[in-house]
């Protein structure tokens, strides 16, 4: 009885000594999990560019639900992601009064239903903020926060007064052109071929700046070529930001701002949004992962019966079709992601540490006050890690394991950027005042 006893003993102290050791091992990993988790809930975490798609703002489908999408509420709460600028986007077309019509068209649908969200569908759950004192209202009354930003000003026509108009509805960035030269400035897509139309802003594009700092617009750099910023910030009398744009220097895309570009961003006091889009962070591990990825895609579109279409036959049909191919696209990517999880022969995807390396590079080169972070969901962006609101969290515990402190994680997810709004409200206020 008594050998049996001590058996019995000695197996408890070595369970015990084991839990003990094992609890030991665990909270040398905790520390910065826990440090990671507690800075995660208390700063503000903002995210620049969020495309959107009307068709999923109606009452019988909206952001109150689980979608497809890269972002809605429910993946935004898991995530912790507290604020999602929603983008008015409209695509390059003609440069006539047609063209501008529509476009104009296009942007009001996408502003009235960013409205219909915060104002119809889960008023309890998100609010609309214009400025920094709206964003933090919304925070302590537990909501979730909706911010508009204007992806090319191709919609504003040749109207001036659309500016003001934009402003009313609650755009507070907007860049002066997308994928091509807009009436109002070159894009960076004319690096391709040295083609220019305007050699930087148009004489109207002038104007447009000019309205934007009188309404408390913030102007965008991450489309317009390089000419094009140089004279904004000539022009300018407030801070710009690149809403969604990476380092040039560790990714050769005319997307990325160059050294020369981000100096002249930090001596305007503005703030450079490094994005989470793969082939802006790394063009060539980018590209071998995408090709293992297509071929699964193909293979699920095969077993669905969908004929696979390329981006450029995409583009290339007409709206609706379009927008169905696209909606169908997004059905495919949870059955896309499952299979990529079941593999372990794909070549490594873009994540979060070559993310991070941008975020590095930027604040070592123009300091922690002009950084900050965006995904480019829903319109091309998301990493292994960061590959939806839901992961939010995962940003920040890599900047805790690089040694970043709490203040400069404030800085980098909402408080630079927010100061920079600021910022440009003030120099309306005092534009609006001295001009009536």
């Amino acid at each position: 009885m008594r050998a049996k006893l001590f058996s019995l003993s000695i197996i408890l102290i070595l369970m015990n000594a084991f839990q003990s050791c094992k609890q030991e091992n665990n909270s040398s990993e905790d520390p910065t999990m826990a440090m990671a988790k507690e800075i995660h809930d208390r700063v503000i975490t903002l995210d620049t560019h969020c495309d959107i798609n009307v068709d999923n703002f109606t009452t019988d489908k909206n952001y109150t639900q689980e979608l497809s999408t890269q972002v809605d509420l429910p993946k935004m709460k898991e995530g912790g992601l507290d604020v999602a600028w929603f983008i008015v986007y409209t695509g390059q077309d003609s440069l006539n009064d047609a063209g501008y019509a529509k476009a104009y068209e296009n942007a009001m649908a996408k502003f009235e239903a960013i409205h219909r969200l915060v104002d119809e569908y889960a008023p309890d759950e998100i609010g609309l903020a214009l400025s920094s004192d709206d964003v933090r209202r919304l925070q302590s009354e537990d909501k979730l926060v909706a911010m508009i930003g204007i992806e090319n000003g191709y919609p504003v026509g040749t109207d001036i007064g659309n500016v003001k108009k934009f402003a009313e509805m609650g755009a507070r960035y907007m860049s002066l052109s997308h994928n091509g030269h807009s009436q109002l400035c070159d894009s960076n897509t004319g690096e391709a071929d040295d083609v220019w139309l305007h050699n930087g802003l148009s004489d109207l594009g002038k104007e447009v700046v000019a309205e934007m700092n009188k309404w408390g617009i913030m102007i965008d750099v991450s489309h317009p070529s390089k000419e094009s910023m140089r004279q904004m910030i000539e022009l300018t009398k407030a801070p710009i930001i690149a809403s969604h744009s990476s380092a040039r220097a560790l990714c050769d895309h005319s997307r990325n701002l160059d050294d020369e570009q981000l100096m002249w961003l930090k001596e305007n006091g503005g703030v450079v949004q490094t994005v989470a889009f793969k082939s802006y962070l790394n063009t060539e591990k980018s590209e071998k992962r995408a090709e293992a990825e297509t071929e699964i895609m193909k293979e699920i579109a095969d077993s669905m019966g969908i004929e696979w279409l390329e981006r450029a036959q995409v583009m290339a049909l007409p709206a609706d079709e379009r927008n169905a191919y696209i909606q169908t696209y997004y059905r495919m990517l949870p059955v896309q992601k499952k299979k990529i999880a079941e593999r372990d022969d794909l070549p490594p995807g873009v994540n979060v540490s070559d993310f991070v390396d941008h975020i590095d590079y930027l604040v070592e080169k123009i300091g922690i006050d002009h950084v900050g972070i965006s995904s480019d969901f829903d319109g091309g962006g998301g990493i292994v890690g960061w590959s939806d609101a839901s992961e939010t969290f995962n940003v920040t515990l890599e900047l805790v394991k690089r040694g970043y402190t709490e203040e400069q994680i404030e800085k980098l997810w909402s408080g630079n950027l927010l100061r920079v709004l600021d910022e440009v409200q003030q120099v309306a206020q005092e534009l609006q005042a001295v001009r009536g």
